[in-house]
């Protein structure tokens, strides 16, 4: 393992996968290409290789380039010789790339503006607006009983007035969720946890004893009554990933999908039945397969069930003990909930 790969990799830009001389590039890969608003790193790597998600081990990382791992529209990316091997990477920089003089001061580009991984149009309710929770840390949650003027439903400025064991956190202000579905593993019977979909945030205004009154700072849709009140997170938000195997092997299954339907498809986002206990990361990439379907063997006089197929490619963005979400990057087959995964 050279020292640069070591580097990459305990910064986290790099994951193990195959090595560079093992992929292999698109016979009708293009020489150039101009990175425009709207790309991101996966479908530009797909342009030159079959894997996209293992495009760190065929992009090479230019040291006379400045942020040479973030990629801007108006770049033109290509294919360039390294040692003898063809890899890709940045030809030129566009002008979003460069530092422009604004008479005594200087205006950067900011890193927001760099091409994404994916699209993150797709994942970013699920890493502010979504919470799972297991159910005991719901039991002493505090909970709306009351809006002002006997109001049922309550806007952000709204006064309500909550219910509970304060005492806990005593903090100043209070996400406030809904009860959502609780994940059950479909191999096991295990409550892997219940899903709090994120309704706004209330500060607290005063508090008598276990009843607090809170004013709507924001809201995400209306407020009612038995909502709960959980603490806020003081978590990173993760917003670049760089695809990698996971560390360990693991198998499971896909226990739903948004928008509550059971027909999966690209850019949808799925809930797996395997989390941080199972080692997974942002940016794990998992293999998705279909069962084989249930033929009759006449010459036996019997069912047989025929090899499992792969079917498409999923990223998991984010983490949580029991369970994680994940973004399917392709689907090569109809995939449905209850189809299985594994490493790639």
């Amino acid at each position: 393992m050279s020292k640069t790969f070591k580097r990459l990799l305990a910064i986290g830009l790099i994951g193990f996968s195959l090595s560079a001389s093992a992929l292999q590039l698109l016979p009708n890969a293009p020489s150039q290409y101009v990175v425009v608003k709207g790309d991101t790193l996966w479908d530009i790597s797909g342009k030159f290789t079959n894997d996209p998600w293992q495009w760190p081990e065929i992009w090479y990382q230019n040291s006379q380039i400045e942020n040479p791992h973030l990629i801007f529209p108006g770049d033109v990316i290509g294919l360039i010789q390294v040692n003898g091997e063809t890899r890709v990477g940045v030809i030129s920089r566009g002008q979003a790339s460069r530092t422009v003089k604004l008479t005594a001061t200087a205006r950067i580009e900011s890193i927001e503006s760099a091409i994404p991984a994916i699209p993150m149009s797709a994942i970013r309710g699920y890493l502010t607006e979504h919470r799972v929770v297991d159910e005991a840390e719901l039991q002493n949650a505090p909970r709306i009983i009351a809006g002002e003027d006997d109001h049922l439903l309550m806007g952000a400025g709204s006064k309500i007035y909550a219910r509970g064991d304060f005492d806990t956190h005593n903090a100043e202000a209070y996400g406030v969720f809904r009860r959502s579905q609780m994940y059950v593993d479909p191999e096991t019977g295990e409550q892997l946890g219940l899903e709090a979909v994120d309704v706004g945030l209330a500060r607290v205004r005063a508090r008598d004893d276990d009843i607090a009154t809170l004013e709507l700072d924001r809201t995400t849709q209306q407020a009612s009554i038995g909502d709960l009140l959980l603490p806020t997170e003081d978590r990173e938000l993760v917003t670049q990933f760089f695809p990698k195997s996971p560390k360990h092997d693991v198998t499971g299954q896909i226990m739903a999908v948004s928008g509550g339907v059971s027909q999966v498809g690209q850019y949808d986002v799925v809930v797996i039945n395997r989390g941080e206990r199972d080692y997974l990361e942002p940016g794990d990439i998992l293999v998705i397969h279909k069962a084989g379907a249930v033929v009759y063997d006449r010459v036996a006089k019997e069912k047989v069930r025929l090899p499992a197929e792969r079917a498409g490619t999923m990223m998991v963005f984010r983490t949580f003990d029991k369970l994680s979400y994940a973004l399917v990057m392709k689907a090569t087959r109809p995939l449905r909930v209850g189809d299985g995964f594994e490493n790639p």
